[in-house]
């Protein structure tokens, strides 16, 4: 009996390992030929491997959350098996029984059951607690509700819903991507020393402006959020501060700092954090920063990002939209010295010129490697970004010294 050893095949740009992510398939599975056989995942790009072969499984190697060399095996077949059988789809998944219905709720009263008797007082007080009279057992004349039946019934209920102390433990391998995120944000934190500012911008202005753009319906342009204006803000700022548009090998000593302003865009996406990048922030637009944002925000929640479009980048921002807050500490993306976080816009009342007006106000987090990047240059970064953002006409004219 044929037997076939499929091994971890190059899956180029330099990997040396994989860690198994999922497996698809268990030993004594019969598998068709490029049926999906297993996820394993390099940097931070989750690689389907299809079967090369039609057969049964006869070996798996490695658990998920484990490492394999590039040409280690990672699977072995039988492959002498009948045709029908090797081509047999996947065995379909158990459907549980369908529960069953639940009760339905008692029926009105009917002149079998008499009408609740009770005071108008004790009406109140149960209206007041929530409780309808007719679960109350009452004790006096007739079956009259008294205050001390409802009392009674209240002190029931609240020891009945009392919780049990919980002493359960769930035990989670931290495995595949969340594995990765953990280890890179340990090494960030505790390699760079963060150097922490917070600024007020005022985006009365802007949102007037962004509103409008959104206003009228064009199946060309995307709509717009603050992101993409954020993005023209720190090209321009960039161009002033370049050593904050970098990258910094600290076992080389080597600071790359580039003309290119790749934008990371820190996203949620099911299994965890990504970082999506805008590459040639300087050389887009507004709507075409908007539309290459949606595209590679999307294609990183939905698995589809390639490899490229997950690295690279030389700045990062993270947003949490409304959930953005009043401050955040980010985390810088390593090897970058800078990350941006806009917190939640929000309403609030300032004054200016002696009164007390409405405005729409939001804070701006930032975080800068302070080995490179001096709290001086930090703090003038960010003041260049709240100038053009808070007078969101200076986005559209070139900068001085721009070609």
């Amino acid at each position: 009996m044929a037997r076939y050893v499929f091994r971890l095949p190059d899956i180029g740009e330099g990997v040396a390992e994989a860690e198994i992510a999922a497996w698809h398939a268990k030993v004594g599975d019969l598998i068709a030929e490029e049926q999906p056989l297993a996820d394993v995942l390099t940097d931070k790009a989750t690689v389907e491997m299809t079967s090369p072969v039609a057969g049964r499984v006869v070996a798996t190697y490695g658990e998920v959350g484990e490492m394999l060399a590039v040409g280690s095996p990672l699977a072995e077949f039988e492959t002498d098996v009948a045709a029908a059988d090797a081509a047999a789809p996947a065995k379909a998944p158990q459907t549980p029984p369908p529960s069953a219905p639940k009760a339905e709720p008692a029926g009105p009263r009917t002149p079998d059951h008499p009408a609740i008797l009770a005071a108008p007082a004790t009406r109140a007080k149960a209206a007041a607690a929530g409780v309808a009279l007719e679960e109350v057992d009452g004790t006096g004349p007739d079956g009259r509700i008294t205050p001390a039946d409802l009392d009674r019934h209240v002190r029931g209920h609240v020891e009945a819903v009392r919780p049990a102390p919980a002493d359960g433990v769930e035990e989670i391998r931290i495995v595949g991507l969340r594995r990765q995120i953990a280890e890179h944000m340990q090494e960030a934190k505790r390699t760079i020393p963060h150097f922490g500012y917070v600024e007020e911008l005022d985006l009365t202005e802007l949102e007037r402006l962004r509103q409008s753009l959104n206003g009228g319906p064009s199946p060309d342009r995307p709509h717009l959020t603050l992101l993409p204006f954020l993005m023209l803000a720190v090209v321009r700022a960039a161009r002033a501060f370049p050593t904050v548009n970098a990258r910094y090998d600290h076992e080389a000593g080597l600071l790359s700092r580039h003309d290119a302003v790749h934008i990371g865009v820190a996203t949620h996406t099911p299994g965890g954090l990504m970082v999506p990048v805008v590459r040639h922030a300087e050389a887009r637009d507004l709507w075409d920063c908007a539309r290459e944002l949606q595209r590679v925000a999307e294609a990183a929640r939905t698995g589809a990002a390639k490899r490229e479009e997950l690295s690279g980048s030389t700045i990062t921002l993270t947003s949490l939209g409304p959930l953005g807050g009043v401050s955040a500490m980010p985390i810088i993306n390593m090897p970058e010295v800078a990350i941006l976080a806009p917190n939640r816009l929000v309403e609030r009342p300032v004054v200016q010129a002696g009164q007390v007006v409405v405005r729409k106000m939001m804070n701006l987090s930032s975080a800068f490697d302070h080995r490179i990047v001096d709290g001086h240059d930090a703090a003038a970064f960010v003041q260049a970004i709240k100038r053009d953002l808070e007078t969101p006409g200076r986005l559209f004219v070139p900068p001085h010294g721009a070609g």
